[in-house]
């Protein structure tokens, strides 16, 4: 059965693209622990990170640098963390998130609730600042 990510890759669930190449697509996250949070995939549905093949792995790494690049000129912050967790959706993704102290990476603390108006808003500002 195809992943609610998988299904972001296939078109039939909508989602806030801010990044997407021939294997990689980075979208907003719904529930976010900070404005501009970001999740990079590939768009080959992978469950864990560790399976995917080195030159891909590194790819993904190398899209995931670029979409973080893209959200610091936007969205004000220290910088970009980075966490793979890995068990909320089974197809591997990188959280992009903006922090301006630890505390900012913890997924226990109470989500965002942005309207889709302004997550639409926030993705094509990223968009526009996306250097392949």
């Amino acid at each position: 059965m195809p992943s609610i990510f998988s299904k972001i890759v296939s078109g039939e669930i909508p989602a806030h693209k801010v990044a997407e190449t021939d294997d990689f697509l980075a979208f907003l996250d719904i529930n976010p622990l900070a404005e501009g949070h970001t999740l990079a995939i590939p768009k080959e549905e992978i469950d864990y990170i560790f399976d995917i093949d080195d030159d891909k792995l590194a790819g993904l790494m190398a899209f995931s640098k670029r979409v973080a690049k893209a959200i610091e000129a936007v969205v004000p912050c220290e910088r970009i963390g980075v966490s793979v967790i890995g068990l909320e959706v089974p197809h591997t993704h990188v959280h992009l998130i903006p922090i301006n102290d630890i505390g900012d990476m913890n997924f226990s603390k109470p989500k965002l609730s942005p309207t889709q108006e302004e997550l639409s808003e926030l993705a094509e500002a990223i968009r526009k600042n996306y250097k392949e």
